[in-house]
């Protein structure tokens, strides 16, 4: 049965375990503590408003427009000021914690944060931050994840060849697809980043899937980040070349694709990004060696996708700094304001304020 999919299952376990936190209120036991001085939202996709497919994995990369709208109003009516990046390293740098921030962050370059997520900002005059992955405006991104979902999506039967030996898949079903996409996401995950690319060309070749028209539909244009770039509310950051996860790199590799990431978007846009973001941003994709890396390139600050609140301590990791997600299984304002609470995090991170290792 579907449900029982680590992709299904686990969103509905923690949803329940975040339910238990806000309305038996154990959260306010927390807050006081653990809400910090501010904190920095993870974005990806922006959505109209509308029904879902049953089979939809990356639904965790998408919010509806409507969901990002309250939002914006729930974080001012709470009392957070809304900052841009820089903003909220001059905080952390000068010890300004008089009123708590949130900064919002977009990843990767998708035309839906120029159509839909835009306008939302300019309406409520609030600032944000687009990190850029500037294979996706060339058309040369491969979006693997996306054509691994659309592949599964369409298709009864799918084989895959990883590692050099054929794997079959029945996806003839909801709870067929998830079972698919469980086990061959976790083995492209694990594999080297250029392994992992190839595998996943041949499997869209195969399927007769055009990656590159796919990439163009899905991605801003040049044009369209140099627009943005000329808004004041806009920050344009950078998010290597092609958006590989750096730890699986050679630190000359790593190098390479976030300073070329970073020329390219300053010669297309006139401004030298100064704030980055970690493909996939997680543990296994970004440690110690990048933090270390990044801030030896210059940047301001650089983001994971490590989720908790920022301390005071954080003015120490400026390129280590964490995130919260705000996803598609969390679009309640119920999860939010739970969120801004710090609670959550403190539980899962151990009651430690730091998460950088």
């Amino acid at each position: 049965m579907a449900f029982l999919n680590s992709s299904t299952f686990k969103p509905r376990l923690m949803k329940t375990a975040l339910n238990t936190l806000y309305f038996s209120g154990l959260y306010r036991l927390l807050e006081r503590d653990w809400r910090g001085v501010g904190a920095i939202f993870t974005l990806h996709h922006i959505s109209d408003s509308g029904p879902k497919p049953e089979f939809c994995p990356n639904r965790i990369l998408n919010i509806s427009a409507d969901f990002l709208d309250t939002t914006l109003t729930l974080v001012r009516n709470a009392g957070y000021d809304i900052v841009s990046l820089d903003e909220a390293r001059r905080r952390l740098l000068a010890g300004d914690f008089s009123r708590r921030f949130v900064a919002f962050t977009l990843d990767d370059g998708y035309l839906d944060n120029y159509k839909l997520a835009w306008p939302i900002f300019r309406k409520h005059n609030a600032p944000f931050t687009i990190y850029v992955a500037t294979a996706f405006p060339d058309g040369t991104a491969l979006l693997w994840w996306e054509i691994l979902e659309k592949i599964i999506a369409e298709r009864a039967q799918l084989a895959i060849r990883i590692g050099g030996a054929m794997q079959s898949y029945r996806t003839a079903t909801t709870a067929e697809k998830y079972a698919a996409w469980d086990s061959i996401y976790r083995q492209l995950r694990r594999m080297p980043e250029a392994d992992q690319r190839t595998t996943i060309a041949a499997l869209a070749d195969a399927c007769h899937v055009d990656t590159h028209k796919h990439c163009v539909e899905q991605s801003m244009s040049w044009d369209i980040i140099r627009e943005l770039a000329n808004d004041d509310l806009v920050t344009i950051g950078a998010h290597t070349i092609n958006h590989y996860a750096l730890a699986k790199l050679s630190e000359t590799q790593a190098i390479d694709e976030i300073i070329r990431s970073q020329s390219l978007l300053e010669d297309h846009t006139g401004k030298k990004p100064l704030h980055f973001s970690y493909p996939y941003g997680d543990a296994g994709s970004a440690g110690a060696r990048e933090f270390r890396l990044v801030e030896s390139l210059g940047f301001h600050t650089a983001t994971t996708t490590r989720k908790a609140m920022l301390y005071p301590e954080h003015t120490n990791h400026l390129t280590a700094l964490p995130r919260i997600s705000l996803n598609g299984d969390y679009q309640s304002e119920h999860f939010t304001k739970l969120f801004l609470t710090g609670a959550p995090f403190a539980l899962s991170n151990r009651f430690r304020r730091m998460v950088v290792d």
